[in-house]
């Protein structure tokens, strides 16, 4: 182990009576309130405080450490961090569950009430917010010192409910109440500039004259390692204004015009992903991504000249990995810093640039991949406009340079002169560009970045993506954590790997009967779950299959829609005959401009009302639709999977979490050879996991060959009855041409190969239906998925992150 590891714990750990007599203190000084008339949320309130005040005492001592030590950090820059609920996880991290449980009963209190009183907190909307939350927990695991940086949205995503059916967008709350594990940090905050024109003046400085001001304001929430042995600051950014009111409008009665400011500075934090189907909200989505990026590169610097002071060095000290595309004005906006701020010349300052930055790339989809309009870009970052310019024309003259045979348009970062490629910029600012699954690096280097692999054949490298162990088992599943307790020990929730020793008990009659009574818990919970949210009763014995994730058409939950209702008509056609009882739950939230994706939700709760309601089919099959999927909600519906959709077009899926997280919990896997599937698929083994459909070499060869969806269709007679059931309401009566787009789009395009895939789709569910009725064999291959899938750990992803990308030690 790397010497800079810490001691496990500061003194003594908390009594029960420790927690009980701290937490009354809280409950009247901090909160206000009178035992006697205090309410569960203020109960809560005073736990969260007193477990902060524990986090905070090693937060203080890593952070000293590692200024006195003068380590190597790592900032890692993500649009989202979906941390869920950090109570449950503070409390387990810190391993001091029994106190707080035994202190809470003299009270009379219930710690599952407390912890039900935290908000999640709506800093992001699907995988790849996860992933960031998972890699700080990992990175506090391993002792790293590291920053995440991101935005504190007010009001989140949205919070998504269902009337008729139809996806509802309301604003979130989660800050209503408050957020105990946050503290605000008014003296640290950053003026970010937008808008404007730009002047140099007789010594050559830039100077830039923006139109708008705002103040970027941080907000620090400590992220707990394994045993709180070392702490990690996740540092989100709020918008203030520069100028609260215009107090001479507002004395002439001007009131809404007076602030102005305040609302046009607050907006840029209010909302996660603004509808961009607008020049507005294009606008702002820009404007975002700056904001947040510029006032983490300013703070990372002010630390780093704190510490070093010689800007040459900041590859040495400092590795800065952009998640995704939002943050890639980071090359240009280090730039700028580097160049107009601190006087470096420009070609020092970009080679230092690219040796500090480090991009993940997260999909292959040209829509995923951001691109700006110049006329927009220019008039948002006009100073920007004029570096990415300099980037572009000094990086086509390098390549030019080596005489190699690549076509330069498509290297460029302006591209046909109209719009600025974000995944270019990424790309050519970065020492390494991080590939996600096997799969996915392999295909960037075929297809959207090919002509950059020939120039830089080293720099595209692959760190398959990972998840916790500690909030995805330990944390969300008591019972399954229990057993593996008494069975193998507890090394599996530091090292996921050690997990493998369980494998032997697959075969054990006695691990196997304790192992179903677990994951039968879980799924009477989620059933009591699914009752509460829906008003749907279901029973925990029939097979639940669950697709959990954003609702895009390559994710094919429409794909899934379909096979539901071909399973329903074939079980109305023969009643009596023997069917596996199945629950097909989704849960996943549209973006609120995706008509099609809005379509596919109101479609599968149209299913789930006629299914439900349907005497024929009683439990045989049921469906549901579960609203505002979140970290909480995900941390009900996983324990109890027990076959996990992952069934994306191959090719189109970079990795994938929800996958590692169902199979750790032993779901087995029915899905393509895409993304993380097929790493999934190697170490459960080909008995262990439900592979279909075409291969991402056979799509890519039916978009060179094309394709006929109307004549696969009518090729194969359950799918075109699906279809014609769809076209004909016999969902919608009362609208029967509702789903005309949907079923236009597979006969007239089907870009995602719904159709292609459906036949082998649908042969594997009965192939599952017929193995799940053989509940010994099939508690052993859920035992088996759970053993062979810890590779699948995000502490692995970081260890490899910090070898081949960040050159930092770990712990």
């Amino acid at each position: 182990m790397d010497t800079k590891t810490v001691p496990a714990t500061i003194g003594t750990p908390p009594t029960a009576d420790d927690i009980r007599e701290g937490m009354i203190k809280k409950l009247v000084y901090a909160v206000g309130k009178d035992p006697e008339h205090a309410t569960i949320q203020d109960w809560s309130t005073a736990l969260g405080l007193i477990v902060r005040d524990h986090v905070v005492d090693h937060w203080f001592r890593a952070t000293r450490e590692s200024y006195t030590r003068k380590d190597k950090r790592v900032y890692y820059l993500s649009m989202e961090f979906l941390i869920g609920r950090l109570f449950n996880d503070a409390i387990a991290n810190l391993q001091i569950e029994p106190a707080v449980v035994e202190a809470l009963s003299t009270l009379g209190l219930n710690l599952k009430d407390l912890l039900g009183q935290e908000s999640d907190a709506a800093l992001g909307n699907g995988g790849l917010g996860r992933l960031a939350a998972c890699f700080l927990d990992s990175m506090s695991r391993l002792a790293i010192p590291a920053y995440g940086y991101g935005i504190r949205y007010e009001h989140g995503l949205f919070r998504q409910r269902f009337h008729d059916g139809w996806q509802i967008e309301e604003a979130e709350d989660w800050l209503v109440s408050g957020h105990v594990w946050e503290f605000e940090r008014p003296e640290v905050r950053y003026t970010i500039k937008f808008g404007g024109h730009i002047s140099f003046d007789g010594q050559g400085k830039t100077n830039w004259h923006a139109d708008e001001t705002v103040f970027a304001v941080a907000y620090d929430t400590p992220i707990t390692g394994w045993t709180g042995a070392h702490v990690n600051t996740l540092r989100l950014w709020s918008s203030k204004p520069t100028e609260i009111l215009d107090l001479r409008r507002f004395n002439s009665g001007d009131y809404l015009n007076a602030a102005e400011k305040l609302i046009r500075a607050e907006t840029i934090s209010r909302v996660l992903y603004p509808d961009d189907t607008t020049p507005e909200g294009k606008e702002l989505r820009l404007k975002q991504e700056f904001f947040f990026t510029s006032a983490s590169l300013q703070d990372l610097l002010r630390r780093f000249m704190m510490e070093h002071g010689d800007l040459k060095r900041l590859p040495e000290c400092v590795s800065i990995q952009m998640n995704d595309t939002h943050p890639a004005i980071a090359v240009a906006e280090l730039m700028r810093l580097l160049a107009d701020e601190h006087r470096l010349p420009f070609v020092e300052a970009f080679e230092i640039v690219r040796k500090t930055l480090s991009y993940t790339n997260h999909t292959l989809l040209p829509e995923a991949l951001e691109r700006w309009h110049v006329g927009l870009f220019r008039k948002v970052l006009p100073r920007h406009m004029q570096i990415i310019e300099w980037i572009d024309y000094h990086h086509l003259a390098e390549v030019q340079a080596r005489n190699l045979p690549i076509a330069l348009e498509d290297i460029r970062i302006i591209g046909h002169g109209s719009e600025i490629r974000m995944g270019n910029l990424a790309f050519i600012g970065s020492k390494r560009v991080n590939g996600v699954s096997a799969l996915h690096t392999e295909l960037m280097k075929q297809t959207v970045f090919a002509d950059f692999h020939r120039i830089y054949p080293d720099r595209i490298v692959n760190q398959t993506n990972g998840i916790t162990p500690r909030r995805w088992l330990y944390e969300c599943n008591p019972p399954l954590r229990k057993l593996l307790i008494d069975a193998i020990g507890t090394g599996w929730i530091a090292d996921l790997e050690k997990i493998e020793a369980a494998a032997p008990l697959a075969t054990d009659a006695s691990f196997k009967e304790r192992y179903a009574a677990a994951k039968r818990e879980n799924k009477v919970r989620l059933a009591g779950e699914i009752l509460r949210r829906t008003g749907i009763k279901v029973d925990p014995s029939a097979m639940f299959d669950v697709q959990i994730k954003r609702i895009h058409e390559y994710k094919r939950q429409l794909l899934n829609i379909l096979e539901t209702i071909a399973l329903y008509h074939a079980i109305r056609r023969m009643p009596d005959a023997e069917w596996t009882p199945r629950v097909k739950i989704f849960g996943g939230k549209a973006a609120p401009g995706y008509h099609v994706a809005k379509q596919i939700i109101k479609l599968a709760n149209d299913v789930a009302k006629l299914v439900n309601s349907d005497p024929l089919i009683g439990d045989k099959l049921k469906v549901a639709f579960l609203p505002n999927y979140n970290v909480s909600l995900a941390e009900v519906i996983i324990p109890a999977a027990d076959l996990s959709e992952q069934i994306s077009t191959a090719g189109m899926e970079a990795s994938g979490t929800g996958n590692m997280k169902l199979a750790l919990n032993g779901a087995l896997t029915i899905g393509t050879l895409d993304g993380a599937n097929v790493e999934i698929g190697e170490r459960v083994g080909p008995d262990n996991i439900y592979i279909f459909g075409l291969t991402s070499d056979d799509v890519a060869q039916i978009r060179i060959d094309g394709y006929d969806p109307r004549a696969t269709i009518e090729g194969d007679p359950v799918l075109t009855e699906v279809l014609r059931s769809i076209a004909e309401g016999d969902f919608s009566p009362d609208e029967p041409g509702r789903f005309h787009d949907l079923t236009n789009i597979l006969y007239n395009g089907d870009y995602f190969l719904v159709s292609a895939d459906f036949q082998s789709y649908f042969q594997r569910q009965r192939d599952a239906d017929h193995d799940f009725r053989d509940t010994s064999r099939w508690t052993e291959r859920a035992i088996l998925n759970t053993a062979n899938v810890g590779w699948f750990s995000s502490d692995r992803t970081i260890r490899g992150y910090a070898r081949d990308i960040w050159k930092v030690p770990v712990g």
